[in-house]
């Protein structure tokens, strides 16, 4: 009885703390959806391999790029962005259509490599 309750509380911490991980994700502690909401003026430019990228949408990429370039691949491949209908190998790219020089190019991000 007593092994049964260490291996309880070994598991319970090993629980928060998965979860402790958990809430400082990809995107630090910005929740994702709220980073996804910050690039709202990419959508479009997310669906069309040869559209205009919006100068505000290169500004929020380049920014986030500079903090948190890791954020910006998880945003493109979470759920979320499935759901708004983003074809993440077109928004891949937006960083290179906005002609910004230190992105992460040649990086992975899922199955995609960043151009």
């Amino acid at each position: 009885m007593k092994w049964y309750k260490l291996i309880s509380v070994a598991l319970m911490s090993l629980l928060i703390t998965l979860a402790s991980v958990e809430a400082a994700g990809e995107c630090g502690r910005m929740p994702i959806g709220q980073a996804a909401a910050s690039l709202s003026p990419c959508l479009a430019a997310t669906k069309n391999p040869r559209g205009k990228v919006p100068p505000v949408c290169c500004a929020k990429v380049g920014a986030l790029i500079r903090t948190n370039p890791r954020c910006l691949c998880a945003v493109m491949l979470s759920p979320l962005a499935k759901k708004a209908g983003i074809n993440p190998g077109v928004a891949i790219a937006i960083p290179k259509r906005c002609n910004i020089r230190n992105r992460p190019a040649g990086k992975r991000c899922g199955r995609y490599i960043v151009p």
